[in-house]
């Protein structure tokens, strides 16, 4: 595959959790230096990891896509920008050091923010991945950042109840099958 088909496949394998494609355009030594704020299981390397980001960014938003605006490579680097849109239709659970840091509750409401993605490539492969998202106008749609007040309320309703707590379980658990799914594709 030429370098800009691997950066689209790459972001396939994010909107849809297709392992066979996962495993066509990811790196066995893939890497990825975002997941710090995601499911332990996105930072396993290799097409797991790209699958557990898939089921864990899937969980939170229906309808998830990459609109690729630009494209450009070198040898052994692809650098992608995009807008990432979908319906906050899941839990969006954000973690530290492996534990909730954030659970903010479905909202509804649309996403359709910028993103600029550095890709690595070695052997054909996508082998790491950083990206510098606009991370604030995402929290702004979802009326998070800066807070309202009906949305603070529920983020503290969800954390008093313990329900940010199960939805975090929940997806953490999704993360780590969608990465078990490696090697296992049915003909």
């Amino acid at each position: 595959m030429q370098p800009t088909e691997l950066a689209h496949g790459l972001f396939r394998v994010l909107e849809s959790g297709d392992a066979a494609l996962a495993e066509e355009v990811v790196g066995t030594e893939f890497t990825n230096r975002e997941s710090a704020v995601s499911p332990a299981a996105c930072a396993l390397p290799g097409p797991a990891g790209v699958l557990a980001s898939s089921a864990w960014m899937r969980s939170a938003f229906a309808d998830l896509h990459f609109s690729v605006l630009g494209v450009a490579h070198n040898d052994n680097q692809v650098w992608v920008r995009l807008m990432m849109q979908g319906r906050h239709t899941g839990p969006f659970v954000r973690y530290r050091n492996g534990e909730l840091d954030q659970a903010i509750p479905p909202t509804g409401r649309q996403i359709d923010f910028e993103q600029i993605h550095v890709l690595t490539l070695a052997e054909n492969k996508v082998v790491h991945h950083e990206a510098v998202r606009d991370d604030i106008t995402m929290l702004g749609q979802l009326s998070v950042f800066p807070p309202t007040p009906s949305a603070g309320l529920r983020m503290l309703a969800w954390k008093v109840t313990g329900r940010a707590e199960r939805a975090a379980r929940e997806i953490t658990a999704r993360a780590a099958q969608a990465a078990a799914t490696v090697g296992r594709q049915t003909v």
